[in-house]
């Protein structure tokens, strides 16, 4: 492809090219993760291909997405599985092929599914497996069930998880019972099946954002990779502030989400992006501090500034964590913040509420 830059230093065909140089896939895998895909393709994510994968014929009919993979005809006859994962994932492997091809070409894959059913729970670990075998960089981003769903389901869900964890370079598991936590106790099934959707497509949007986002300090797939390669659990949240103090509040938002059940605490790898319109520089220093003081003393810390219009005097502040201690201390101090509250920073207990979700788009 050929540039140029006129009298102004502009260089132009450039905003082109940088769009095409990461090439990023979401495929969502069985019912839940169908819906999740339909819900981002309505909100027109800019840059983003999308895959559908499923062993019902029906279910992909009503999906959007332009690449529909139907996995496991000799052994599902183009019906579902049962809700049996173990059929989940023959079916998965008997389609091996047609899975590579779907992801064939992807710098970075996202994997959305929901644990505890049948071909979410068995095909999304396959499909993982099949990504990495190819080079590319692959990211689940997953739910766990609603606690009335029953104990069946939840283990599961727990099964897939694991073999999700073993195969996928990160995860980013949601508690849909934490996310029903915060909502009013009158919310219909379908607002809250919705909810996790969007919890889903935020993250998804949160993460490609830090990639195609332009600023003063740019951030690329690679920082991306380096955060997120061979990271086991991580950790997805988006801050929003406003006013005076709007970086320190998007900055402290960000850092206690209520959706995940470990703390961000010594976390040893950490991304963070600012979007804004007009920030000073000491905005950016405390919002950094107080990220900075919740993480491993040596963590690996990348951070961008991007620029957006739109946003007005509004800052929003995206941050990636990983590298957290398998079944350690995360986890335990987590537990202690949720009983109490009194480990927590004195901003927390509100935060956590807020830490979410953003301002009406």
């Amino acid at each position: 492809m050929v540039t140029g830059t006129g009298l102004n230093g502009r260089t132009e065909g450039v905003e082109t090219a940088v769009e095409n140089l990461t090439q990023i896939k979401v495929v969502g895998v069985g019912g839940g993760g169908n819906n999740a895909v339909n819900r981002m393709i309505e909100e027109n994510i800019p840059g983003i291909d999308f895959v559908a994968v499923n062993t019902d014929a029906q279910a992909l009919v009503r999906s959007v997405a332009p690449t529909r993979v139907r996995i496991g005809d000799r052994l599902t006859r183009g019906l579902g599985v049962g809700g049996d994962h173990t059929m989940g994932m023959l079916a998965a492997e008997e389609s091996r092929d047609e899975l590579a091809k779907a992801v064939d070409g992807a710098d970075m894959i996202f994997i959305t599914a929901g644990m505890g059913g049948g071909t979410g729970t068995g095909a999304a670990p396959v499909i993982a497996e099949v990504a990495k075998e190819l080079g590319v960089l692959t990211v689940a981003i997953v739910t766990r069930p609603f606690s009335f769903e029953g104990v069946c389901r939840a283990r599961v869900a727990e099964e897939g998880v694991i073999r999700l964890r073993e195969r996928a370079d990160s995860i980013i598991v949601i508690h849909n019972e934490r996310l029903l936590s915060m909502c009013d106790a009158s919310v219909s099934i379908e607002a809250a099946f919705k909810m996790v959707d969007d919890v889903l497509f935020q993250s998804v949007e949160g993460i490609s954002e830090v990639i195609t986002c332009s600023g003063n300090i740019n951030l690329d797939f690679n920082d991306v990779r380096a955060i997120m390669n061979e990271a086991g659990h991580a950790w997805i949240s988006m801050g929003y502030g406003s006013g005076e103090t709007r970086a320190v509040d998007a900055a402290k938002a960000a850092i206690v989400s209520p959706l995940f059940d470990f703390s961000i605490e010594r976390a040893q790898r950490i991304l963070f992006n600012i979007i804004y319109n007009d920030l000073a520089l000491s905005e950016v220093n405390e919002a950094a501090n107080v990220i900075r003081e919740v993480s491993d003393p040596n963590a690996q810390i990348i951070f961008g500034l991007a620029t957006d219009p739109k946003i007005g005097r509004n800052v929003k502040l995206t941050l990636i964590a990983t590298g957290f201690r398998e079944g350690g201390d995360n986890q335990d101090s987590e537990s202690a913040m949720m009983a109490d509250g009194d480990d927590l920073p004195e901003f927390a207990v509100e935060e956590k509420r807020r830490s979410f979700f953003p301002w009406p788009r």
